[in-house]
C-alpha cells in the first residue's frame, strides 16, 4: 500500500512479527479446479503463478517432513441446505457438490499419500473441521498459508490458525484473488494484524532449512 497509510499503521504499533516456531504446517487452501479452469464462474486470472508456487511449496514441506493440508470446499448435497446463508451470498458454491469436476483438486497441486485432506462447508479451513486439534497432536507450532482466495478462504483460515494459537505465515506468491485490490488490501491487512505476509524464497528457505524426516 505505503507511505502514509504505512506511517499510519506503524504508528498505531501495528506491522509487529509474529516469527516461526520450530513446527512448521504447510496449509493450502482450496487449490481445485474452480478456480483454475477457465469454464469456471470462479475462474482466477492469477491463478496459475499462486498453483505453481503453491505446488513448489508443498514439495519443499514433504522433503522436510512437514504436514501438509490440503483443503476444499465440499457438499455431499445441496450447498443451499449445508451452508444456506453462505450459498445465499455465493451461489457459485454450486461448484463444489459432490462428484463436479471443478470440485476436484489441480493436476498442479494436489494431494499426495501422507497428506492430509480436509473438506469444509464455509471459508476457514478450521471451522468444524478439527484441523487445530489434527495440527496440536503433530506439534505444529506455525502454519504457512496458500490458496484461494486471499479476500476469502485465505483471508478467514489464516485468521483462524491466529486464534488457535499458531503463527500464521501468509506466501505472497502462492496466494491470489479476482482482482490485485482486494488481494493486496487484505495481504497488507492481514500483514499488519493477523499474520506474517512473506515470499516465496523467504517460506521455501525456511522450510528447506529443516531437518528431513526421522
Amino acid at each position: 500500500m505505503g507511505g502514509r497509510l504505512d506511517d499510519d499503521y506503524a504508528a498505531a504499533g501495528f506491522g509487529r512479527r509474529v516469527g516461526w516456531g520450530e513446527r512448521p504446517a504447510l496449509l493450502l487452501v482450496d487449490a481445485v479446479r474452480a478456480y483454475a479452469d477457465p469454464g469456471s464462474r470462479l475462474w482466477l486470472e492469477t491463478g496459475t503463478a499462486a498453483l505453481a508456487a503453491m505446488a513448489a511449496l508443498a514439495s519443499a514441506a514433504r522433503s522436510a517432513g512437514a504436514p501438509v493440508v490440503f483443503t476444499a470446499v465440499h457438499y455431499e448435497g445441496d450447498p443451499a441446505r449445508d451452508a444456506p446463508h453462505f450459498h445465499r451470498k455465493v451461489p457459485g458454491l454450486d461448484a463444489f457438490r459432490a462428484g463436479d469436476p471443478h470440485a476436484e483438486f489441480t493436476p498442479v497441486c494436489r494431494p499426495e499419500e501422507g497428506d492430509l485432506v480436509v473438506r469444509k462447508h464455509y471459508p476457514s479451513a478450521f471451522f468444524g473441521t478439527g484441523l487445530d486439534r489434527m495440527l496440536a497432536e503433530r506439534g505444529v507450532d506455525t502454519v504457512v498459508v496458500g490458496g484461494f482466495s486471499t479476500s476469502g478462504c485465505v483471508r478467514a483460515s489464516t485468521l483462524d490458525a491466529l486464534q488457535y494459537g499458531f503463527r500464521p505465515q501468509v506466501v505472497r506468491e502462492a496466494a491470489a484473488d479476482r482482482d490485485p485490490g482486494p488481494h493486496e488490501a487484505n495481504l497488507f491487512d492481514l500483514d499488519s494484524k493477523y499474520a506474517d505476509v512473506i515470499t516465496l524464497d523467504d517460506a521455501l528457505n525456511r522450510l528447506t532449512a529443516r531437518p528431513g524426516p526421522g
